[in-house]
């Protein structure tokens, strides 16, 4: 029976092979996998048990074929077929950079990030990250920042239910097994290191389980529209991952993308607050751009969060800036200087624990998205209220408490409306002229509270002009049409926006 695989969705070649040794540097496994005259090289890697999988994604519908390679005779040259056919609705494909400064689908429906932080939900047990998922279904979010690592941090001590790395294998006679240096950077091959309370994991083994734990959430994104933003490194460690040896490091990353890149709704995050890393250097953070760009037969979008100082988001393996600030208006500028998709993923959070980073009101949460997507860039959400068992959705998931979600999901929706923001100059000053082709913009005047405003739109053309009120989720629609000069009322409050429409 010829097997199917809608567009964009996953194949998976398994075949059983050595369990013996080390397979997971003992044994090379992938495939080949061939359309009419394209060709695709894509690894695979070991699951555990003797098993061997490798996964691809077509996107292209037809006939395809493969042919697996491997150091071992058992695993290679074998050869198989499936059928790509058309992509199921609501599947669109990867996000790829789209004119520039915005996303879309690959199949080219636009795409709005419209993102949300949990770093440590998938390592919280199965009870609290199903009422994450359960949460997530009524959100506003389609972008979700999680980390590959647990994480050790304020509100963030509980132990995960799965390392991975495999626990060291002592000697039977006993014994020391070699350790590395405190910096994680010996002269000599490091092959494991001491965690909290003396346990120790084996740099050279992975644990599948924990793997196979993390693609399985990030599925569950996938199947509620939503894009895993995974964080490959972060500095809150007290497991010893945030200083493994550079071979190490490179190991990871090419098992992690091998393991995750068939799924279509990956983004590639090298690091959360990279530069708080001091074990890693800034040749190491190319290093690793250069890795996954170069393992991911995809192209996913690739980005690093930084915490005070930006990595050059001009290199050329940079897809999109992902920074943390707090002043939106910067949007404008960071757009002209990196001529890239502008997301900044963390522009504080809304909640009220004692840390600056994490008690904005929700109007001011409001506040930072309208005016970071009205400028042409996309904004990140995150929340912080207290919780008697520290479940902060910021790191835990768990429920939403804020009252800015339900604006988020306000903005959204008025953002779907409407063709991507191409703000043109002070986008903020309404005695600009339009002119013929300017069919739409979206002014938003953020804390002033003008009564009125004079606009100049062509002469030769009628608009639609629609008062927003971004927190009050309201809009009235002005009685018109309007051309030539005219005069804007407005109702002289803080948070109100305008958007201008061409009549056709």
């Amino acid at each position: 029976m010829q097997h199917t695989v809608e567009r964009w969705d996953i194949f998976e070649v398994t075949l059983d092979g050595p369990a013996e040794g080390n397979p997971f540097l003992d044994v090379t496994f992938g495939a080949r996998f061939a359309y009419k005259h394209r060709v695709i090289d894509v690894d695979g890697f070991y699951d555990g048990d003797g098993v061997y999988k490798v996964r691809f994604m077509p996107d292209s519908i037809g006939a395809w074929t493969y042919t697996t390679r491997s150091n071992i005779p058992a695993l290679d040259g074998q050869t198989g077929t499936f059928d790509c056919v058309p992509a199921a609705p609501g599947n669109h494909g990867p996000v790829r950079v789209r004119d520039t400064y915005h996303f879309a689908y690959e199949d080219g429906t636009p795409h709005f990030s419209v993102g949300t932080t949990c770093y440590a939900w998938n390592h919280q047990g199965d009870a609290l990250e199903a009422q994450t998922l359960e949460t997530l279904k009524t959100a506003p979010f389609n972008k979700l920042r999680m980390c590959v690592f647990p994480k050790h941090y304020t509100f963030n001590q509980n132990e995960p239910p799965f390392h991975a790395f495999a626990p060291l294998q002592l000697p039977p006679e006993g014994g020391e097994p070699e350790l590395p240096s405190p910096s994680g950077r010996g002269g000599r091959s490091e092959t494991a290191f001491r965690g909290e309370g003396g346990r120790r994991f084996d740099f050279t083994r992975f644990n599948p389980a924990f793997f196979r734990r993390l693609e399985q959430r990030v599925g569950n994104l996938r199947d509620l529209g939503i894009e895993a933003d995974i964080i490959l490194f972060h500095p809150y460690d007290r497991w010893g991952y945030s200083t493994m040896p550079a071979e190490v490091d490179d190991r990871y990353l090419r098992y992690v993308v091998a393991r995750l890149a068939a799924y279509r709704n990956v983004w590639w995050s090298m690091a959360n607050e990279f530069d708080l890393m001091e074990a890693k250097t800034e040749q190491d953070w190319d290093r690793f751009f250069q890795i996954v760009q170069e393992s991911d037969p995809y192209q996913h979008l690739r980005s690093v969060h930084n915490c005070h100082r930006f990595y050059d988001h001009n290199k050329p393996w940079v897809t999109h800036c992902s920074i943390q600030r707090s002043d939106l208006t910067q949007v404008s500028h960071w757009r002209e200087l990196y001529k890239k998709p502008i997301v900044v993923d963390e522009c504080c959070y809304e909640g009220n624990i004692p840390n600056n980073w994490g008690n904005i009101t929700a109007q001011e949460m409001t506040h930072r998205f309208w005016e970071g997507f009205s400028r042409g860039g996309y904004v990140g959400h995150g929340e912080t209220y207290l919780h008697p068992d520290d479940v902060l959705w910021w790191s835990k998931g768990g429920v939403l408490h804020g009252d800015s979600p339900a604006r988020i999901a306000c903005l959204r929706q008025i953002m779907e409306a409407g063709p991507p923001v191409d703000p043109r100059g002070a986008h903020w000053d309404l005695n600009q002229s339009a002119d013929a082709e300017d069919a739409y913009r979206l002014l938003y005047f953020g804390i002033n509270c003008p009564a009125y405003k004079d606009i100049a739109l062509p002469e030769d053309a009628d608009y639609t002009i629609d008062v927003i009120d971004t927190w009050e989720m309201t809009i009235a629609r002005l009685e018109g049409p309007f051309s030539g000069k005219c005069r804007v009322n407005l109702p002289a409050k803080p948070y109100i926006a305008l958007r201008i429409r061409k009549l056709h």
